[in-house]
């Protein structure tokens, strides 16, 4: 096991732990702010959990009303019995934890995989966004990278003897990042849990193994909420040419591209993601 050390704070020591029963499952989130505020819902990416926005939290906590949902199959929230992990069924999900929320409009800011899921959301729910952020996110993903998914995710979670092991394995996916250490080190804590004795990430392999993605293309003329596109400038996820063609698409939308980071850039500089997710908010409308 690690030793103990004196840990830096993060906005989840301050966040009320929520749960919600959605589509016959228990779905988490930490949970900031007054009810009655504007609305602002973050989406993690796949493999990942709610912790993964900590370092953002408090550039808005003072003004919204915010959660961090752990998607399905996902961090503490439960894995799908059925193993459905499509882009409706997320989509569903977040639905469901808007209403008991007592939600009628939102902000969805999603990276990655979020972004993708919060894409079909807006696509599909323009009444309930009033705005949408898309992370370093795809509209769909290649055939040839759904298929590798498909086989890793029939592997089983891996189970390791000691937290220590398990800690040591965390890596991002993909690996390159310039988050710093101690952040890394809080979102592998927090992912880990343990399970007859041995230490496992929070994630359901099925996940990947049964993932099915919608072709986000034909959505986004759908999306009618304003949308900010923030792309990694070393990320290969989201290139200058696909985001080009993704602000083409949807109607009201605008791209910035941070320089010099990868495709977490929520972890490769929160503090500059913030100023810039800031920006777009307080240009919106009331």
């Amino acid at each position: 096991m690690l030793p103990m050390t004196s840990q830096p704070s993060y906005a989840c020591d301050a966040a009320a732990r929520r749960s919600f029963t959605v589509n016959g499952m228990t779905l988490r989130a930490l949970e900031w702010g007054r009810p009655g505020r504007p609305a602002l819902c973050f989406l993690h990416g796949g493999s990942a959990h709610s912790h993964w926005f900590d370092a953002l939290v408090p550039s808005f906590v003072d003004r919204f009303h915010i959660i961090s949902l752990d998607q399905r199959g996902h961090g503490e929230s439960d894995w799908a019995p059925d193993a459905r992990y499509g882009t409706e069924q997320f989509a569903s999900d977040l639905l469901g934890v808007m209403d008991h929320l007592g939600w009628e409009r939102m902000v969805v800011v999603g990276h990655s995989m979020g972004g993708h899921n919060s894409i079909g959301f807006s696509a599909w729910h323009p009444d309930r966004v009033r705005a949408l952020c898309v992370v370093d996110s795809r509209p769909a993903l290649p055939a040839e990278r759904l298929q590798a998914m498909h086989r890793q995710g029939h592997r089983g979670p891996r189970r390791h003897e000691t937290l220590d092991m398990a800690l040591r394995s965390f890596r991002l996916m993909p690996a390159e990042t310039l988050a710093a250490p101690d952040l890394l080190e809080h979102l592998g804590r927090q992912g880990i849990t343990e399970r007859e004795g041995r230490f496992l990430y929070r994630f359901d392999p099925r996940c990947n193994g049964s993932r099915q993605p919608v072709d986000g293309w034909a959505l986004l003329p759908q999306i009618k909420a304003p949308t900010l596109l923030v792309r990694g400038g070393l990320s290969p996820i989201m290139p200058k040419e696909m985001a080009e063609r993704m602000v083409a698409a949807i109607p009201n939308a605008t791209l910035v591209t941070m320089l010099g980071v990868y495709h977490h850039l929520v972890l490769d500089a929160p503090d500059a993601f913030s100023r810039i997710l800031d920006n777009f908010l307080r240009g919106l409308p009331e």
